[in-house]
């Protein structure tokens, strides 16, 4: 009776300590299993974490980029644009102010330095691609090289008006009234002979835009910062 007894009470204690181990393991199983919506990274990490900081990193990112985006239009600012109007036909003529353009676009001219429309554009000649088209010569009208640049810089003129600071150093008007501005209001050019010049007390740099459509001669002023 006696063996039989101790051996109802070993296996009491083997029983108690078989529950004790089973609430053990079942206890720490519960505080590692991962709640709804978590994952768990075999890495150590935290993927929810990594989510939240990737996070606010592309909200930086976008900020950053918006900042970086408003700079770069801060750099240029439009000050002044002049335009007028195409009212002949002549492909000549378009020829010739449609390079005259050209060599005028994108031109800085740097805060307290002068411009000059002959030194820019050059001399209009047939090896820079000109042709002959209308251009006052006195008060005769004849066929010359790069007859349409007079309504160029008379655009651009215009323009420069308009600006504080660009200070008009040479202008002529034509002999003849000019279609393209009302009366006082152009600036010939004739390389070697007449000038249009200004000087930029503006404080920034200026940059010249330029460009002709199929009815208009456009100039833009630009303010650099």
């Amino acid at each position: 009776m006696k063996d039989k007894k101790w051996i109802f009470i070993i296996l009491a204690i083997l029983v108690l300590i078989g529950i004790g181990i089973y609430f053990f393991f079942f206890s720490n199983n519960q505080n590692i299993t991962p709640t709804p919506g978590t994952r768990v990274s075999t890495d150590g990490s935290n993927p929810q974490g990594t989510n939240e900081q990737n996070s606010s990193e592309e909200e930086n990112n976008a900020t950053t980029k918006k900042e970086s985006v408003g700079v770069t239009e801060d750099l240029e600012k439009e000050v002044a644009k002049f335009s007028t109007k195409i009212m002949e036909e002549d492909n000549h003529r378009d020829n010739n102010m449609e390079i005259s353009l050209s060599k005028l676009n994108n031109t800085i001219v740097k805060n307290g330095d002068t411009f000059s429309f002959n030194e820019t554009v050059g001399s209009p000649t047939p090896n820079e691609g000109y042709e002959k088209a209308g251009v006052f010569v006195e008060d005769k009208y004849k066929k010359d090289y790069g007859g349409g640049n007079c309504q160029v810089s008379t655009t651009l003129y215009n323009a420069v008006l308009k600006v504080d600071g660009l200070k008009v150093l040479e202008r002529h008007e034509h002999t003849q009234e000019v279609y393209y501005v009302p009366l006082g209001k152009d600036a010939a050019v004739a390389y070697g002979e007449i000038d249009f010049k200004f000087k930029n007390n503006t404080g920034h740099d200026i940059k010249i835009y330029g460009k002709m459509t199929e009815k208009e001669v456009k100039i833009k002023l630009i303010q650099l910062n």
